[in-house]
């Protein structure tokens, strides 16, 4: 079981831990919600809580709690500009359909 991160991903955690001044890592997690059932979470971890699994990408703690793993295993986070859009991409190989506005997956 395993989480990896683009080099783009990378530079990008990297560049917001930096900010922030503090932090152990980011946590990659879901949560019920939207048309399909499950939405992508990010936020910055300052304390593991015991039932996490951390996966060192880089130099950088991904931190995944055990219930989010099984529906994000095998997934790669990505960070892409897009025109004037840029964010977090998740190349998710569990996915079988998401919602027509790309906020919700169901596995």
């Amino acid at each position: 079981m395993a989480i990896t991160m683009t080099d783009a991903a990378a530079d990008r955690v990297r560049h917001f831990l930096s900010n922030r001044g503090k932090g152990i890592g980011l946590r990659v997690g879901v949560k019920t919600t939207g048309c399909s059932g499950l939405a992508y979470v990010l936020e910055f971890v300052d304390e593991l809580n015991p039932d996490d699994e951390v996966f060192d990408q880089q130099g950088i703690k991904l931190i995944v709690d055990g219930k989010s793993l099984v529906y994000i295993d095998g997934t790669q986070l990505d960070f892409t500009r897009e025109g004037l859009n840029e964010g977090f991409k998740f190349n998710n190989p569990n996915v079988n359909g998401e919602c027509g506005c790309g906020e919700s997956f169901t596995v």
